[in-house]
């Protein structure tokens, strides 16, 4: 079976709502605190409730936090291919969620950047598997053990870049590394447009697919208003489900969870956008980043949408 495999981080989320951002040197008080599974383990959940076999090639830590990553996953069956980092936590990320359900974060690093070669090796991807990267993988620790991964590869293994807010600053010469081994681009509207410098959303897309391998897929989410898909020679609108959000935090990394099992199911591509679609409408209904809906939810959506 088609696997989807990721290599990114795997973080604990404390998620806390306020009224607003505190000025600069300010204080407020928050309505609610709460500690999650995040980062990758949103995609990766994402994929396994919509049917995918999923694993999680990342470093994770040992300590609390890294116990809360493992039990998560294990929850979604998703499989672990590496060992715990024997000597350092998973670290947290502090995401602070207003009640237009805009968020801010704020990262720390733990042993979720500790990957190596040989880690990462230990999910032995085959020909047709999806290997997920996220941009800020090309960061530094994490960077150069990661790209020499990904260059000893099979040729039938396809990478998914989800470049994140990191890509566009990266040196063009690492960017033009990363995007020569990538098959499936998927990003936010922002990200294309920081990283082609269009300011049209439509024209952003055959821009990076001039950079891709042929035969590439693009994939550009505007937010409820749906995603953009090159596969091809033209770009596709496919329409989103606008909802009431409570919680933004994940509706991107369940598109792209939906989308790459989608595609690891062999789902041709206008379809997978259309699912991935339905899967951020619904999860932004949902408190917490890890919250995707399965494929029954997503059949049923659609089919309310769709009679």
């Amino acid at each position: 079976m088609t696997r989807v495999i990721h290599t990114g981080q795997a973080l604990v989320d404390l998620v806390v709502e306020v009224g607003s951002i505190p000025r600069r040197g300010g204080n407020v008080m928050a309505q609610s605190f709460t500690r999650y599974a995040g980062g990758s383990v949103s995609v990766l959940a994402a994929a396994a409730r919509s049917g995918a076999e999923a694993v999680h090639a990342g470093a994770h830590g040992t300590g609390a936090n890294g116990d809360l990553i493992r039990q998560a996953l294990a929850s979604e069956g998703v499989a672990l291919s590496a060992p715990p980092v024997a000597d350092a936590d998973t670290a947290v990320c502090v995401v602070l969620v207003e009640p237009t359900a805009e968020r801010t974060f704020v990262t720390t690093l733990g042993a979720e950047r500790r990957i190596t070669p040989e880690s990462l090796g230990t999910a032995a991807p085959v020909a047709g598997d999806l290997v997920c990267v996220t941009g800020y993988s090309l960061l530094p620790p994490t960077r150069d053990p990661l790209l020499e991964w990904l260059g000893s590869l099979d040729e039938g293994v396809r990478v998914v870049l989800d470049p994140g807010a990191a890509f566009a600053g990266l040196d063009p010469a690492l960017r033009g590394l990363m995007l020569g081994l990538t098959a499936v681009w998927t990003s936010n509207a922002e990200e294309a447009h920081e990283f082609t410098g269009l300011e049209s959303l439509t024209d952003t897309l055959p821009r990076i697919a001039e950079q891709l391998p042929t035969g590439s897929l693009v994939v550009v989410r505007d937010g409820p208003k749906g995603c953009y898909l090159h596969a091809g020679e033209d770009v596709v609108y496919l329409p989103g489900y606008p909802q009431e959000p409570v919680d933004t935090n994940g509706a991107g990394d369940a598109h792209t969870g939906v989308l790459v099992a989608e595609l690891a199911a062999g789902t041709d591509p206008p379809t997978a956008c259309v699912r991935a679609n339905a899967a951020g409408a619904i999860k932004v209904t949902r408190r917490g980043p890890a919250t995707a809906p399965t494929r029954a939810e997503i059949d049923a959506f659609l089919a309310d949408h769709h009679p």
